[in-house]
């Protein structure tokens, strides 16, 4: 990953989004320091869907309000289309749906999305053709007369992902996006966010939803403890970890099937057992533990890494440096 110094402008001005070493700290209730973000370097291109995964408390939210210029850092800097973080034509220039939305409730949609193209600079005929168009984007129908108060909380996530992309921002950033809705309201949000990216905008989203992030992201990043540790394709990265192996077996006693019960790779268990082993010491065990209690071995397939499995590694080895 670039350094600041080995950033060309040229580069630079491919990417839509640009943060160069970045840290936060805090100081919490007690004046003691904690580290929200250490060192980040990350660039997003124009054009692409780009997710950011991390657990809760990793960075992300912190990541994106110095993006959106709510905080300062404490150390490195950032440029959003060619302009310093916290701008003014930035900011113009961009759009957020936050983690946990709160509007004013006792507005209709067409009135608070109103206000918000208003706020954004938008005409008024702009406005008209706009807010109902963007309101049958997001499944919400544009001659709705109830109040935002007596809207559940999947529709209120709607009324978030239209407010967001009302003035037709260039960068998008959502703050877990699919949060709270039902499959189908999923699925409009993932055909929201690929109707962006093919209309040339681009898109930074910070999700839980694994599935979703593999379905629609260019790139992806894995956050952990304030650190990024990891950015590149979902193929580049599960290609590059290895998936182990499953083995099936049949007549096993109960007591090795409990065994590995406790240590969490019984996949499966019936009159065959799906086993995990993680690598070939791993199958040679698994194997042997098999013949010596009588059991059957029905076959062993090597196991695709996920997206989930590079997500609980990076986890896991951050918790282990972390405590070393």
């Amino acid at each position: 990953m670039p350094s600041r110094l080995s950033l060309l402008p040229k580069e630079m001005d491919m990417n839509a989004l640009t943060l160069m070493n970045l840290s936060k700290v805090y100081r919490d209730s007690w004046g003691r320091k904690v580290v929200a973000l250490r060192d980040v370097t990350l660039q997003v291109k124009r054009g692409e869907i780009f997710g950011l995964l991390g657990p809760n408390g990793a960075g992300k939210s912190t990541a994106f309000k110095i993006v959106l210029g709510l905080i300062h850092p404490s150390s490195g800097s950032g440029v959003m289309f060619d302009r310093p973080l916290g701008s003014l034509d930035g900011r113009r220039r961009l759009g957020f749906l936050p983690e946990n939305p709160y509007f004013y409730d006792y507005l209709t949609p067409q009135e608070f999305l109103n206000t918000c193209a208003d706020l954004a600079g938008m005409r008024r005929a702009e406005r008209r053709r706009a807010v109902p168009e963007v309101l049958e984007r997001v499944g919400l129908d544009p001659g709705e007369k109830r109040r935002l108060r007596k809207f559940s909380k999947g529709m209120v996530q709607r009324v978030g992902l239209a407010q967001a992309i009302i003035h037709d921002p260039e960068l998008m950033i959502l703050d877990e996006p699919m949060s709270g809705l039902d499959p189908a309201g999923r699925a409009l949000f993932r055909d929201v966010i690929l109707d962006l990216k093919a209309r040339g905008k681009t898109v930074l989203f910070a999700s839980h939803i694994l599935p979703d992030v593999e379905a629609i992201c260019d790139r992806v990043g894995i956050i952990a403890d304030g650190r990024l540790r990891r950015v590149g394709t979902v193929g580049d990265m599960v290609s590059n970890d290895a998936g182990g192996f499953e083995v099936e077996v049949a007549g096993v006693p109960e007591t090795l099937i409990q065994s590995w019960e406790a240590e969490g790779i019984l996949h499966h268990r019936g009159e065959r057992v799906l086993v995990a082993a993680g690598s070939q010491h791993d199958l040679e065990t698994r194997v042997q533990q098999v013949f010596r209690s009588g059991g059957a071995l029905l076959g062993v397939n090597r196991r695709q890494a996920t997206l989930e499995d590079v997500f609980l590694s990076e986890l896991s080895e951050s918790k282990t440096q972390g405590a070393a």
